[in-house]
């Protein structure tokens, strides 16, 4: 099968294009290599790479019409939410627009499916126990992008026959996490500095929790989401694994003495907790999460 990748040199999209090749598929990437969350971007000798943007129609537009994909895995994005909250018009234009793009060219090359990466981001504060049937609660500019490209999603498939797949990842980490810079994810950032000698940065209290998903597990929906038999039409699933840790025990974790860890201000925007309701997810796709993240800690 064909595969189209967008965001393929990034953290979970070079993990998914890494997995695709070993079950010989032809993967294209598009991706502008313009994040700022990477020391390095990762390349597969094996997979076509166009450093293009997705907001490009027309050079997109030849991609499409060269290779042809069967399906579309979507995770090119302003993913950071400080980034967005400084400049919305990115978040809009990149998140939003660069979507319809996206659904657009599906739609004139006939791709059988896209699949959306979207964000756990869109619950919010006020639901504690995120399921997908929950009123959205968006508190910054990339939860209410991520939002549209998911109602783009399915207005494409019920008015143009595209078939869509919409993924709210939870807190991913594993291989290739990211580490650079003050908003990376935490567990990448906080395995550096300890690497490096440095103090653990924690915002606000550490008393807020997460719900953390391995990289290898977020692969295998994808995979799944793509090869399945069903007809979604812009259908949403989390992608967590319905347990949640505070910062601060993650923080214990990785670096058991606490005279190094250090407390920054709360950032705004941000929720308190988070927790993935999976039950969808597993009944809709034969799917659970195989990687527990304190066994992980212990032996990375």
């Amino acid at each position: 099968m064909n595969y189209l990748i967008t965001g393929g040199a990034g953290f979970i999209g070079s993990n998914i294009v890494d997995f695709l090749i070993k079950q010989d598929h032809t993967v294209i990437v598009i991706d502008n290599l313009s994040s700022d969350a990477h020391d390095n971007f990762y390349f597969n000798n094996n997979a076509i790479y166009y450093k293009y943007d997705i907001l490009d129609y027309i050079m997109c537009s030849d991609v499409f019409n060269k290779h042809k994909p069967d399906v579309v895995l979507h995770l090119a994005a302003e993913a950071r939410i400080q980034n967005c909250i400084l400049d919305p018009i990115k978040a809009f234009e990149v998140n939003s627009l660069g979507t319809v793009n996206l659904l657009e060219l599906s739609k004139k090359y006939k791709v059988k499916r896209l699949v959306l990466s979207s964000t756990s981001a869109i619950y919010g504060l006020k639901n504690t126990i995120q399921i997908e049937t929950a009123e959205p609660d968006c508190l910054n500019p990339y939860a209410l992008s991520k939002l549209s490209s998911e109602q783009w999603c399915k207005l494409y498939s019920k008015n143009y026959n595209i078939d869509t797949v919409c993924l709210r990842y939870f807190n991913v980490y594993g291989p290739r996490n990211p580490s650079k810079g003050q908003y990376a994810p935490v567990i990448g950032v906080f395995k550096k500095q300890k690497e490096e000698g440095n103090c653990l940065t924690i915002v606000g209290d550490g008393d807020q929790t997460r719900d953390f998903i391995h990289v290898d597990d977020v692969v295998e929906i994808n995979y799944l989401a793509s090869i399945s038999d069903k007809n979604f039409n812009g259908e949403i699933f989390n992608v967590g694994t319905g347990k949640s840790y505070s910062i601060n025990n993650i923080a214990y974790k990785i670096q058991q003495d606490k005279h190094k860890h250090v407390y920054l201000p709360q950032r705004c925007g941000e929720a308190r907790h988070t927790c993935a309701n999976i039950e969808k997810t597993s009944n809709w796709f034969g799917w659970s999460p195989s990687v527990d993240l304190i066994n992980w800690l212990d032996i990375n």
